[in-house]
């Protein structure tokens, strides 16, 4: 299973090597990287204050919809 959230423990910064001055490949890969960690979404969701009980059925609401999703590969990979 490929890795695609960073550890808590693991606050480093994001960092992409540029290969041959090619700074465009660098930032979509920047990007990239920026989204699949969820930095925008992170940022977007500390602009203001969220209440505790507001928090707490955000959180139960993803954990939902990352079990129904997890439920939805299970069945793709039994159906092949």
């Amino acid at each position: 299973m490929a890795r695609t959230r960073r550890d808590r423990d693991d606050l480093g910064p994001i960092e992409v090597q540029v290969v041959d001055n090619n700074i465009g490949r660098a930032l979509n890969q920047l990007k990239r990287q920026i989204g699949r960690e969820g930095v925008n979404r992170e940022l977007k969701r500390r602009r203001f204050y969220e209440k505790p009980s507001v928090a707490k059925r955000r959180k139960a609401q993803e954990a939902e919809r990352r079990r129904r999703k997890d439920a939805r590969r299970e069945r793709q990979r039994s159906m092949f």
